[in-house]
């Protein structure tokens, strides 16, 4: 009896083998090849967008730590006050310095 079984089990992984074999030997549809990559514009906005996300949420948790007043005052008035022109600016410059540097990396590296 179960000399019977385990054959059966073979019988069906080779089955099952084959269908594999042969849904992965079929040419896939065109718009399913390769997933496109981002156009280098797009890249760069995502990765500077990042840094300047991973900056305001820097200075959020330093609104939070012992010495910051956020504690005190809630997270409106904290993201209130880190929410200026100059924050931004800031952001801003070091998340291009911070693409070209990494940018400057990939290719040398």
């Amino acid at each position: 009896m179960l000399p019977a079984i385990l054959d059966m089990i073979r019988e069906e992984r080779a089955m099952e083998g084959a269908r594999i074999h042969l849904a992965m030997a079929e040419n896939p549809p065109p718009s399913s090849q390769r997933p496109r990559k981002l156009a280098p514009v797009w890249r760069a906005l995502i990765e500077v967008g990042f840094i300047v996300f991973l900056y305001y949420s820097n200075l959020l948790m330093g609104e939070f730590e012992s010495s910051g007043q956020g504690r005190s005052r809630g997270l409106w008035w904290s993201v209130h006050d880190i929410l200026t022109g100059s924050n931004f600016t800031i952001a801003l410059v070091t998340a291009l310095i911070g693409y070209l540097v990494f940018e400057f990396l990939r290719k040398r590296v």
